[in-house]
């Protein structure tokens, strides 16, 4: 099994699809709420609980996570169910998330084709490179991995999220730099998305705002959780 690192080095780093730690929407070119004060707030919450989850997530002892990672990994492939002929993306793990380095391979044995996606700038959205194991790696944005600059720009069927948080509509709390909202509003057409994550990120709400797009289901160490029927997006 491909060995797993926490990597859990400086804390502005994130692993895609979000990056950054708080940036403020408007400089990153998405929408707002309409009252000001009320995004404020939002904001500052959502600093707070994701440094909550995060210290959280990197109190689970290592072995644990690995376990749980595992399952998680084998839970995605029976929600993903036949990938041959699909462009799957997944991420590169950092800082305690689940590790899908193996679960890539996976993809690759039974005909998928996989990516990892890649920051270009921070207004942009992102872009997915095509790569499997063996294949070069360089430092990229913020000294996260990515294939090479000369690796074939793909568009995804599948995109694979790594969640700080996650609520009962299945709204993703990220790293705060947008890059998944934007990315997934950039695109021609939307992928399938699929949030992993531990159980314990499950929150009640992430307050979402209108630039917030809903994964359409959570991956966990437990199962697969689809969004709650009746949830609601009032913040």
């Amino acid at each position: 099994m491909t060995s797993h690192s926490d990597n859990e080095g400086p804390a502005t780093y994130a692993s895609p699809p979000c990056f950054m730690h708080e940036v403020d929407p408007a400089y990153m070119g998405l929408a707002e709420p309409s009252d000001p004060r009320q995004r404020a707030d939002v904001m500052r919450w959502r600093k707070a609980e994701r440094a909550r989850l995060i210290a959280a997530r990197l109190a689970i002892p290592s072995e644990v996570r690995r376990r749980h990672g595992d399952q998680i990994a084998a839970n995605l492939e029976e929600a993903l169910g036949d990938v041959a002929g699909l462009t799957v993306s997944v991420y590169w793990p950092f800082r305690g998330e689940p590790d899908l380095r193996e679960f890539l391979e996976h993809v690759n044995a039974r005909g998928g084709r996989t990516a990892l996606p890649v920051v270009i700038a921070r207004d942009k959205p992102l872009v997915f490179r095509a790569w499997s194991k063996d294949e070069p790696l360089e430092r990229g944005v913020w000294n996260i991995p990515a294939p090479a600059e000369n690796a074939e720009v793909v568009t995804p069927d599948v995109v694979i999220a790594p969640v700080v948080g996650f609520d009962l509509l299945c709204c993703r709390l990220g790293y705060g730099g947008g890059f998944f909202d934007r990315t997934l509003a950039a695109l021609p057409k939307r992928p399938r998305v699929f949030g992993v994550g531990y159980k314990q990120a499950a929150i009640p709400t992430i307050y979402p705002q209108p630039h917030d797009i809903a994964m359409d289901v959570v991956v966990t160490e437990d199962g697969i959780v689809a969004p709650e029927a009746g949830a609601d997006r009032a913040a």
